[in-house]
């Protein structure tokens, strides 16, 4: 029995601000991979995880992030002394790590992923230094003490590193010569900025237009704040979507905390910039549990959320092989593959985001809009001319029938169930089996 299904209003808001850079026209149906290296493999070099590297595109994805390359300080590590240390404690922002391998194994991972039509960019660590980093032998780059001594970022307990001083005008161009190097002379297509946040805006418009200048690089910001975005970043994190997701997994919050959160960021976010949705990443996994401890039953459901939903879709080292364990995070810990148990459910997520320009990035795609549903379910549709993506979650422990506007006569394809083409009669109404998803689709 199939019934029409009612819809809430957009979350559009006409006074939403604009973003005044524009993001590389490759960017706008991309999704990004963290690739974590120490982690991937036994080696944990480049040369290693080159060999994933067909995998990943035939997967589905663009965009390779890699966490931090640079060799990691030793005064000061943590843990202790014998840990390989923090990624973010780096030591010369011209070097790469030798547990990584060489600069030119590096250069040859970058040319690689080029062929294979990918992007590359780099985990820059803007706001603070190793102890040990040469750049200490300018003083007055930091931000020293009343004694005149180094001091780690205050508020935090990132004891290994210690804070850069940006009212000086020879470390901010430092900086940007050392972003300008991994672009110019390796090919690089961009950066995620680490607390980017932190580090003044004017310094950000700066590095991107110098940066631009070399290649029309991608910025990302690790921060969930507007300004940066209308500033100067393409992307930044839905960091408070991640936290709203997880609260609902764990039965705290409700889905109607999602819907006034998309309804507040359409507000203050330019709809033609964009946001990262993910369901996990180095902190996430390190720090707070693996995807199952996060998202019990329902872990695929959020993921199908995190990739339809809005924004660009981020997947992380492991996720496509049910990673479930906590990687350490200043030791080595490797990722155990087995089966790659995700690789399909992946394959079609990303396929569909990048196939249907409903789902594409900022301005290039579709706002979500509410479709009605029963308590614990969520279902929304996304629509940009004669694209469509229709979406059903049932986080409960029943069979749910939600109620879908599918168009009369369209033949869609569908996700999640046992069937894999619908015909629609605009009077559906579908059942959906506990914990389970649902994805109708026009292309």
């Amino acid at each position: 029995m199939f019934t029409a299904a009612c819809t809430q209003p957009s979350t559009v808001d006409s006074a939403a601000p604009v973003s005044k850079v524009t993001q590389p026209e490759w960017s706008k149906n991309a999704t990004i991979y963290e690739v974590n290296v120490r982690q991937y493999t036994p080696e944990g070099t480049f040369s290693a995880f080159s060999e994933h590297l067909p995998r990943l595109k035939e997967m589905g994805v663009d965009i390779l992030w890699f966490m931090p390359i640079h060799p990691i300080g030793k005064i000061n590590r943590k843990e202790n002394e014998n840990s390989m240390g923090s990624y973010y404690s780096v030591q010369d922002y011209k070097a790469v790590s030798s547990d990584y391998g060489t600069a030119e194994d590096f250069r040859a991972v970058v040319q690689q992923a080029h062929s294979l039509e990918m992007k590359v960019i780099l985990d820059w660590v803007p706001n603070h230094t190793a102890w040990d980093n040469p750049w200490t032998e300018n003083k007055e780059w930091y931000v020293l003490n009343e004694e005149g001594d180094f001091i780690p970022p205050l508020g935090t307990d990132w004891t290994d590193v210690i804070q850069l001083d940006y009212t000086n005008e020879e470390m901010r161009a430092a900086m940007i010569d050392a972003m300008k190097y991994w672009v110019a002379e390796f090919g690089v297509d961009g950066y995620r900025c680490d607390v980017a946040g932190m580090v003044p805006t004017d310094f950000w418009i700066r590095a991107h237009a110098e940066l631009d200048e070399v290649k029309d690089v991608f910025m990302l910001a690790e921060d969930g704040e507007p300004e940066l975005l209308i500033e100067a970043f393409d992307m930044n994190y839905a960091w408070e979507y991640a936290h709203i997701i997880r609260e609902i997994a764990k039965g705290a919050m409700t889905f109607e905390r999602l819907d006034s959160l998309l309804a507040e960021d359409a507000k203050k976010f330019p709809d033609n910039s964009y946001r990262m949705y993910f369901t996990s990443n180095h902190d996430e996994n390190s720090w707070n549990g693996t995807d199952i401890e996060m998202y019990g039953d329902n872990f695929q459901n959020f993921a199908v959320l995190s990739a339809t939903i809005d924004g660009m879709p981020l997947v992380y080292s492991g996720q496509e092989a049910v990673l479930d364990k906590q990687l350490l995070f200043f030791e080595k810990d490797e990722i155990e593959w087995k089966d790659y148990a995700l690789v399909d459910f992946y394959t079609d997520l990303l396929a569909l985001n990048k196939r249907n320009e409903a789902l594409w990035n900022g301005a290039y795609g579709a706002n979500p809009v509410r479709i009605s549903s029963p308590e614990g379910t969520y279902a929304y549709q996304r629509k940009k001319d004669d694209f469509g993506v229709y979406v059903g979650l049932n986080n409960t422990q029943m069979a749910q029938e939600i109620s879908f506007p599918l168009e009369a006569g369209t033949t869609y394809k569908v996700y999640g169930m046992d069937f894999v083409e619908y015909e629609a009669n605009s009077n559906d109404v579908v059942s959906i089996p506990a914990n389970s998803w649902l994805i109708f689709s026009t292309h």
